[in-house]
């Protein structure tokens, strides 16, 4: 084991790897066909010990001249200076229509033990002008509708909501979806994919796709396509990483970009996502 995991720390933790998913959706708008969607986090910037190999991360993002780019929560592990050193670099994230962002429970400071409440908020507030720095629309259960090729497109996005008792539940998909038509289609931005099953799947058949992260793979396990693949974190979460489907909804959890805790992978590298909407 040690071999291996030393090995994770020094070839994996910047081993970015491109996963491009079609994913058919019934229904779709015609002009949505063919919509590109990069998908990245998790970053956990606090944990990163060179910047110039993330800089790769940006050229990979926008190489792929995606239509819309979403940031699915986890910017920092506690405090908003961690971020920092990478405004500059992840402001030239760039897409044809925008970059999306929604909070992950790491986001919150929740974790971290402040001075009192005041410094608390302060941080908080910190990360918020982070995101405005870097011309990211956070979203915080609200949306923002887009018209695409002559189809109107809604990119809803919550606060961090878990069906775990130990993360935070701020996430409102009521008010997220506020001033919405009823039949508009809608992305929905959720960090943590225990919501999936919680609230979204067979519950709200208006979501037919949502994006989430935050379980990294565990950065520990092995994936074989089309033959088996495993993580310590399939014990835990129904849905640990890549696209999952029921009925005609579809989940995918993002692996992470970053990491935490453990400073590398093993088997589960750090991702960018390519999603393409189809028709199906």
């Amino acid at each position: 084991p040690l071999p291996t995991l030393l090995y994770g720390m020094v070839r994996n933790p910047y081993r970015y790897r491109l996963h491009e998913v079609s994913v058919p959706i019934v229904d779709l708008p015609k002009g949505l066909e063919g919509l590109s969607i990069v998908q990245i986090s998790d970053m956990h910037a606090g944990s990163w010990f060179f910047k110039e190999p993330v800089e790769r991360s940006v050229e990979m993002i926008n190489h792929q001249n995606a239509d819309i780019v979403v940031f699915t929560g986890d910017m920092v592990n506690n405090k908003a200076e961690e971020m920092d050193p990478f405004i500059d670099l992840f402001s030239k994230v760039k897409s044809r229509y925008g970059v999306y962002s929604v909070l992950g429970n790491h986001d919150y400071g929740d974790y971290y033990r402040w001075s009192g409440p005041a410094e608390k908020e302060t941080n908080f507030n910190r990360l918020l002008e982070v995101h405005k720095e870097m011309n990211w629309l956070l979203l915080r259960n609200e949306n923002r509708v887009l018209e695409i090729n002559g189809s109107e497109l809604a990119i809803v996005g919550v606060e961090n909501y878990s069906a775990l008792p130990q993360f935070p539940r701020y996430g409102d998909l009521d008010r997220a979806v506020e001033g919405l038509d009823a039949g508009i289609f809608k992305i929905l931005l959720s960090h943590d994919p225990t919501h999936w099953d919680a609230e979204i799947v067979e519950k709200r058949p208006d979501f037919p796709l949502v994006l989430s992260g935050h379980t990294h793979g565990f950065q520990f396990g092995f994936e074989i396509p089309g033959f088996a693949r495993w993580s310590p974190s399939s014990m835990i979460y129904n849905q640990w990483a890549g696209l999952y489907k029921k009925n005609h909804q579809y989940l995918y959890v993002n692996r992470g970009l970053g990491y935490l805790g453990y400073p590398g992978r093993v088997g589960i590298l750090p991702e960018i996502t390519k999603l393409v909407l189809k028709r199906a």
